[in-house]
């Protein structure tokens, strides 16, 4: 275990330490809730606390065998001894890998998270769908008692949106909506379409979970690119004379952020650079992003059809989910934000899975 690990782990005992003698004086405080936000901080630590005790326990049985090993000069009895060696030691990997998990989930802020959703294939067709989920997430939020604020947004020439940004807050958001992200599919008759053919688009869909504001990270200046441009409106015209909107570029990773809500370019830098913070720490912290492969990822970052989570199908009045390989015929319902009963079904499929 590495000694930023202990650091954290020793930090932990001394805020437990801490919250039993609150709890002691506090019992029946009528400071409910910082009684309960410290309970649940209680038992979090606590577990990480137990796991490490289990990995303490499982080193020094190591050592204890090594020892004896070494006092001995029976074969049988030294192989059986490297068994129980070799099974303590799978026992440690699995405790070490408890622990960083633990301490990952700490990290992460469950009651935020970060939506982008982005036109893939289809032209104008994925830009207007982009706007139509755009309004059923945020018709749910509403339904939830979500608040959710827009963060950056780039319009599309004839309608819609290229890019939409938003962050959420309400409890456990991220949790809830993490298995939105991926390819969202819709089949339709454009109205453009002087042929009555049907039309296959596709935008995706990614959520991202906030970091706690007490983690940081420092940004090498000489490696932001910083752009600063004119906010633009709906159709794309500039509603500001005066180039207010920010663009940063992280160089080493490519990552961009844009913001372009308020009136004043500082304000706009300094949102910005939160939305770059917070996704160069989920880059640093994910480990899934490492796993996932090229071939994935191309298709993720271009929306290609092939990788569908969802169908939207018009002419059906069809949903289908092609995880659970389950279609619902309620799309109306489905645009207006009624999508919890779907969220739920698959958070229960994972679950089981």
């Amino acid at each position: 275990m590495n000694i930023k690990t202990l650091k954290k782990l020793k930090k932990i005992k001394l805020e437990i330490k801490k919250n039993n003698e609150y709890f002691l004086l506090n019992n029946n405080s009528k400071k409910k809730n910082k009684y309960l936000f410290l309970l649940k901080r209680y038992k979090l630590y606590n577990n990480i606390i137990d796991i490490y005790k289990q990995y303490k326990t499982q080193k020094k049985d190591i050592l204890d065998l090594i020892e004896l090993a070494s006092e001995s000069q029976d074969e049988q009895f030294l192989k059986s001894i490297n068994l129980e060696i070799s099974l303590l030691i799978e026992k440690i990997k699995k405790s070490l890998k408890k622990i960083k998990k633990s301490l990952k989930e700490k990290e992460i802020n469950k009651n935020s998270a970060i939506i982008e959703l982005r036109a893939g294939t289809g032209g104008n067709e994925a830009c207007i769908f982009v706007e139509e989920i755009l309004r059923m997430y945020t018709m749910y939020f509403k339904e939830v008692s979500w608040k959710f604020k827009l963060l950056s947004y780039t319009t599309n020439s004839y309608k819609g949106y290229k890019e939409v940004i938003i962050k959420i807050y309400g409890k456990n958001v991220y949790n809830i909506l993490k298995y939105e992200s991926g390819v969202h599919r819709v089949q339709r008759i454009p109205e453009t379409e002087a042929q009555g053919r049907l039309h296959t688009s596709a935008i995706t869909v990614a959520v991202l979970p906030e970091i706690k504001k007490k983690l940081k990270i420092y940004l090498n200046p000489e490696e932001i690119k910083r752009e600063s441009f004119r906010s633009r409106g709906a159709g794309g015209q500039n509603v500001n004379k005066t180039e207010t909107a920010i663009r940063l570029t992280h160089l080493p990773t490519g990552l961009i952020a844009e913001c372009q809500e308020e009136r004043s370019q500082h304000k706009n830098l300094e949102k910005a650079m939160k939305v770059l913070k917070d996704r160069i720490l989920n880059l640093k912290i994910s480990k899934q992003i490492k796993q996932i492969s090229t071939k994935r990822k191309l298709l993720i970052s271009t929306g290609d059809r092939s990788l569908k989570i969802r169908t939207y199908n018009f002419q059906k009045g069809r949903v289908t989910d092609h995880r659970l390989k389950k279609s619902f015929y309620n799309l109306e319902e489905f645009l207006n934000g009624k999508i919890e009963n779907l969220i739920n079904e698959f958070k229960y499929f994972k679950q089981t899975d």
